[in-house]
C-alpha cells in the first residue's frame, strides 16, 4: 500500500426524505372546508331562530277574500210541483201460458197448416195426422154395434113370448129368467160397441191438431211425413201467450208494506217496463200481484205486473226494468238533484241572497226521480240554488250569475 493514499472509510447511503403526496394535501384542505361550512351554516340557522319575528296577521274571512272577485255559477229555482214515487226492480218477461203441442194419437204426420212465428187464435187447426186407421175402426165398431144390436131385438122377442108362456103356465121360472139375463148382457154389449164408436169418432178428432191457446208460434219441431206419437216428448210446436204477458221483477223487502197498503185499499198501480239501459219505455202495465214469501237469499220480494201487449212490444223471457208507481207526492218542494251537497254535517246545497251572496241551508232529502230532487225541509219556494260552479264557493262568497254576464256584455263602453 502506498504511504500518500488517503483511506477513506466507505459509509452507507441512505435514501433522501419522500415528501408526502400532493393528493393528501388537498383531502385536507377540503375537509377543514367542510367543517368551516357546517359550522357557519349551523351558526346561520341558530341565530335565526333566536331573531324575533313579527307575529302573523289574521287572515281576512273568505267574504273579504272574495270581495273583490265574483265567481261565476249557474243556478236553479226552487220550484212547487208533483213528484212521483217509483219503486224499481229488475225483472223478466213472462209468458202468461206456454203450451207445447203434441199429438194424441199414434199416426202419420200428414199435413202441417201453420208457419213458424204465425199468431194463432184458439181452435185454429195446425196440422193433421193420417185419419184412415181410426176410420176403418169406427166401422169395425159400428158393424159390431148393428150386430149386436140385432142380438138384442131377437132376444128381446124372446122375451116377450116366454113371459106370455110363463103366465100360461107353460116354461119354468128358471127359462125366464134365463133370457131374461140374456136380454141385459146384449144390453150391456151394445153400451160396449156405442162406447167403442165413440172413442173411435175421438180418436178422429184428435188427427186434426188445433191451437189450445191463443199466442204466437215458435219454431217447428216435427215434419210432414213423419211418424208421430203421444208418448213423443217435444211436441210438434210451442205456442206462447203474448197477449196479454206479465214481467216478473224483484223489490226489496222493505218497501213491501208500502205496496201492500195501496194493494188491500183496492188501488191499481201503475207499472212501466224500460229496455236494458232504462232510458226508453217499452210499454205500460199494472200490477196484478205479488209472492207469498222473501227470498232469504237476497232480502227481495217477486212481484207480476200484467201488460196488453198489443203492439207485441214485449217479448218472452226479455229483460227489463220495471218501475212501480208507488205515489205521487203534491205540492211538493223540488230542485235538481246536482245541487244537493255532502258534507261532515249532512247533506245541504248553497243558496244565493239578494245581494249576490251565497249560504249555506242544511236539507233533508225526500224522494229522488231522474234529475230531481224532493226537499223535506230547509228551502222555500222561489229562493235559487246552485247548480254549477259549487266546488269554488265558500259561505258568503259573491257569486256572478248568467244574467248578470249579458248585462255587462250588452253595456257600451262610453265614448
Amino acid at each position: 500500500m502506498r504511504l500518500d493514499e488517503t483511506t477513506v472509510e466507505p459509509k452507507m447511503l441512505q435514501p433522501p426524505p419522500r415528501p408526502e403526496p400532493a393528493v393528501r394535501t388537498r383531502s385536507k384542505k377540503a375537509l377543514w372546508f367542510w367543517v368551516l361550512l357546517l359550522i357557519a351554516l349551523g351558526s346561520g340557522g341558530y341565530w335565526l331562530l333566536r331573531r324575533p319575528w313579527p307575529s302573523r296577521a289574521p287572515s281576512r274571512p273568505a267574504s273579504s277574500r272574495s270581495a273583490g272577485q265574483s265567481v261565476p255559477v249557474a243556478v236553479a229555482p226552487v220550484r212547487k210541483g208533483e213528484m212521483a214515487v217509483y219503486l224499481n226492480g229488475l225483472g223478466n218477461v213472462t209468458a202468461f201460458n206456454t203450451v207445447t203441442v203434441k199429438s194424441r194419437v199414434d199416426g202419420q204426420l200428414e199435413k202441417v197448416l201453420f208457419q213458424e212465428g204465425q199468431f194463432v187464435h184458439e181452435g185454429e187447426l195446425l196440422a193433421q195426422i193420417d185419419p184412415r186407421p181410426f176410420a176403418v175402426q169406427l166401422a169395425q165398431a159400428e158393424g159390431v154395434l148393428t150386430r149386436d144390436q140385432a142380438q138384442l131385438n131377437n132376444a128381446k122377442v124372446d122375451l116377450a113370448r116366454y113371459q106370455t108362456l110363463y103366465q100360461q103356465d107353460s116354461i119354468p121360472k128358471q127359462q125366464l129368467d134365463t133370457q131374461v139375463a140374456t136380454v141385459n148382457q146384449l144390453e150391456g154389449n151394445i153400451k160396449a160397441d156405442q162406447a167403442q164408436i165413440d172413442n173411435a169418432r175421438l180418436q178422429l178428432v184428435y188427427c186434426r191438431i188445433t191451437a189450445p191457446i191463443s199466442g204466437r208460434i215458435g219454431l217447428r219441431l216435427v215434419d210432414a211425413g213423419n211418424i208421430v206419437h203421444a208418448s213423443d216428448q217435444n211436441g210438434l210446436l210451442v205456442i206462447t201467450q203474448v197477449q196479454p204477458i206479465s214481467v216478473l221483477f224483484s223489490i226489496p223487502e222493505d218497501n213491501l208494506p208500502a205496496v201492500l197498503k195501496e194493494l188491500r185499499a183496492g188501488r191499481r198501480l201503475p207499472v212501466e217496463a224500460y229496455d236494458r239501459s232504462g232510458k226508453t219505455k217499452i210499454s205500460t202495465g199494472y200490477l196484478l200481484t205479488l209472492d207469498n214469501q222473501i227470498d232469504l237469499t237476497t232480502g227481495t220480494s217477486r212481484l207480476k205486473a200484467v201488460f196488453q201487449n198489443r203492439d207485441n212490444a214485449l217479448f218472452p223471457n226479455q229483460f227489463v226494468n220495471a218501475r212501480l208507481l208507488l205515489d205521487v207526492k203534491h205540492g211538493a218542494l223540488i230542485v235538481p238533484t246536482v245541487a244537493i251537497q255532502r258534507g261532515p254535517q249532512g247533506t245541504f246545497v248553497y243558496v244565493v241572497k239578494a245581494d249576490r251572496t251565497v249560504e249555506v241551508h242544511p236539507v233533508n232529502l225526500g224522494h229522488t226521480e231522474g234529475n230531481d230532487t224532493s226537499i223535506e225541509t230547509g228551502l222555500s219556494e222561489g229562493e235559487r240554488v246552485v247548480v254549477d260552479g259549487v266546488d269554488k264557493l265558500q259561505p258568503g262568497s259573491k257569486v256572478r250569475l248568467p244574467d248578470q254576464d249579458k248585462k255587462t256584455s250588452g253595456q257600451r263602453p262610453k265614448a
